[in-house]
C-alpha cells in the first residue's frame, strides 16, 4: 500500500508525507527497524503538511489504517477517526452520522473522549434537533473525568437554562473553577474560550459583579489563546476570536468614559 502511494504522490507538495512513508517502506524492508503501528502511521499523516488538504487516496489509506485498528477493539482509533469526520478537515469529508457512528462506538469501548465528543453531537443536534438532556449526560461523563471542555460545556448549559434550571453564578463558578483546574494539557483548547466566556460576564455583570478592568484581561488572554487556535486549524473558532477582539473595545470604550476630560498627556 505504501508503495502505490508513493508512486502517486508529489514529493514537492507533499514533502513531509513523502518523506514520512518513504521511511516507513523502507523499515518494512530493514530487519532492523519496524514500521508504525496502522494507528500510529494514521495520526502521524494527519499532521503532516499542514494545513493542506490531504489528496483523496492519502485520505484513503488513513481511513484503512484506522479501519485496522478499529477491528482490532482500539477505541481511540474509534474516536479519531469519528472526530476526522466531524471536522471534515484535510481532505476528510465532513459527516455527523459517521460522526456520530464511531464516537458511539468508541463510548461503548470506554472512551471518554467519545462521551464528550457525542455531548457536542447531541448539544449542536448534528443528527437533527439538538437533545439537550443527552448532551449533559455526555458532558457529566467527561467532566467527572476531568475534561475541561466538557466542564465549561455543562457551564454553557447553567448559563442559558439548556436541560438544566438557568444559574448564571453558577455558570461563572463552572468557568472559574476551568481556569483554577487548568492543565498544560488542556490549556491551549480550553483556555481561549473561558477566558472569552469570563469576559463577557464581568463585563456585563452576569452572574457576578461587574469588572470591567477584569474583562478587559479576559478578552486580552482569550484573544491570545484563541489566535493559536485558529493558527493551528481550528478554524471554527474564528468568530470567538473576533468576538474576544470586539469585547476589548466594548470594555475600553467603557474604561474611557471613567477616565478625567482634560486631554492625556504622555509625559
Amino acid at each position: 500500500m505504501i508503495d502505490e502511494i508513493l508512486s502517486m504522490l508529489d514529493a514537492d507538495e507533499y514533502p513531509e508525507v513523502y518523506e514520512y512513508l518513504a521511511t516507513q517502506a523502507d523499515n518494512d524492508d530493514d530487519d532492523g527497524f519496524e514500521q508504525d503501528s496502522p494507528y500510529d502511521m494514521a495520526i502521524q499523516l494527519l499532521d503532516l503538511d499542514k494545513p493542506k488538504d490531504l489528496p483523496p487516496y492519502v485520505i484513503g489509506m488513513i481511513e484503512e489504517l484506522f479501519a485496522q485498528e478499529i477491528n482490532d477493539g482500539n477505541a481511540e482509533a474509534m474516536n479519531d477517526l469519528g472526530a476526522q469526520y466531524y471536522d471534515g478537515n484535510r481532505g476528510f469529508e465532513q459527516s455527523f452520522q459517521k460522526a456520530a457512528y464511531y464516537y458511539t462506538l468508541a463510548a461503548e469501548n470506554g472512551s471518554r473522549q467519545a462521551q464528550e465528543n457525542l455531548g457536542y453531537v447531541y448539544y449542536y443536534g448534528r443528527l437533527g434537533a439538538p437533545d439537550y438532556e443527552k448532551a449533559f449526560h455526555y458532558f457529566a461523563l467527561g467532566a467527572f473525568d476531568g475534561h475541561l471542555i466538557s466542564l465549561y460545556k455543562i457551564g454553557d448549559m447553567y448559563l442559558n437554562g439548556l436541560y438544566v434550571p438557568k444559574n448564571e453564578r453558577e455558570a461563572f463558578h463552572i468557568f472559574m473553577h476551568c481556569l483554577e483546574t487548568m492543565t498544560p494539557q488542556a490549556e491551549p483548547v480550553v483556555a481561549g474560550p473561558v477566558y472569552l466566556r469570563l469576559g463577557r460576564m464581568l463585563l456585563n455583570g452576569t452572574g457576578t459583579d461587574k469588572d470591567v478592568k477584569g474583562a478587559l484581561v479576559c478578552f486580552q488572554r482569550a484573544e491570545s489563546f484563541l489566535y493559536d487556535m485558529v493558527l493551528s486549524g481550528n478554524v471554527m473558532y474564528k468568530k470567538s476570536l473576533a468576538s474576544a477582539i470586539e469585547g476589548q473595545s466594548k470594555a475600553r470604550a467603557e474604561l474611557a468614559e471613567a477616565l478625567p476630560d482634560e486631554a492625556w498627556r504622555f509625559d
